[in-house]
């Protein structure tokens, strides 16, 4: 067997995606179900022994795409830091009992969800039907899934402490006046609330403006067909129009 043939490497390449993607969402799953709970992640051995999992398995995908990559030293450098994000930082941490605070802690264990929504944009690119809608889709992706991330532990360290943030959807609502920069009644009390604010913002103020190019060349595309198809219709030669007896 061929292990470089293209029908071989399609599969390949395209499994691992899938892979990649499911472990991904089982990963953003089992973090909202123990902050919802409030289980502490590193006392849950079961969640520790899953992120390692994913990590190698993402760390083990990173290797097999390079090995599959036509320019080696090109890829690479492209995908650089998504080898980064596979390190397992979190077993890491606690394996050698590395003091960090307790907010530098939960962001420490978003970083491998960083490395699934990377893929996911990948993944949206290939089947996106155009150069903009691709870059469209993909800023999109990961817009939603900063915010529900950034909502995430904007609960968890401030419910409790901020008497604004009762629930959830009290975090989430407060992500999304963020990232739309229209701001927000409530008002973060802890340091990685105050930081997701500034980040939230920023990343609407530079997300945003692709919504009016994605609508830009969506009118232009829609515009120019429809003057072919004018044109088109013109250059038709007409019917001879029946002598009048």
């Amino acid at each position: 067997m061929n292990l470089k043939s293209p029908r071989f490497t399609k599969i390949v390449l395209d499994t691992l995606h899938i892979v990649v993607l499911v472990l991904s969402v089982l990963l953003i799953v089992y973090i909202s179900y123990d902050t919802f709970r409030g289980i502490p992640f590193l006392q849950n051995k079961n969640y520790m022994n899953f992120q390692l999992v994913v990590c190698i398995v993402f760390i083990v995908d990173f290797f097999i795409e390079l090995f599959y990559a036509p320019d080696k030293w090109f890829y690479f450098r492209r995908r650089w830091l998504f080898l980064l994000l596979s390190i397992p930082y979190l077993n890491l941490v606690n394996r050698y009992q590395i003091h960090l605070s307790a907010d530098a802690l939960y962001f420490v264990r978003f970083i491998p969800l960083a490395r699934g929504a990377l893929a996911l944009t990948i993944v949206l690119g290939y089947i996106s039907h155009n150069k903009i809608a691709s870059i469209f889709s993909s800023y999109v992706s990961i817009m939603v899934l900063i915010t529900y991330f950034a909502s995430l532990i904007f609960f968890e360290r401030e419910h409790p402490v901020n008497s604004m943030v009762t629930n959830y959807w009290d975090a989430f609502w407060w992500g999304c006046m963020q990232v739309t920069t229209l701001g927000c009644s409530i008002y973060p009390l802890t340091v990685a609330g105050k930081i997701l604010c500034v980040v939230l913002s920023l990343m609407g103020m530079i997300m945003f403006p692709l919504f009016t190019v994605y609508m830009t060349n969506l009118i232009m595309s829609r515009r120019q067909r429809k003057n072919l198809y004018v044109s088109q219709n013109d250059t038709k030669p007409q019917p001879m129009a029946q002598k009048q007896g």
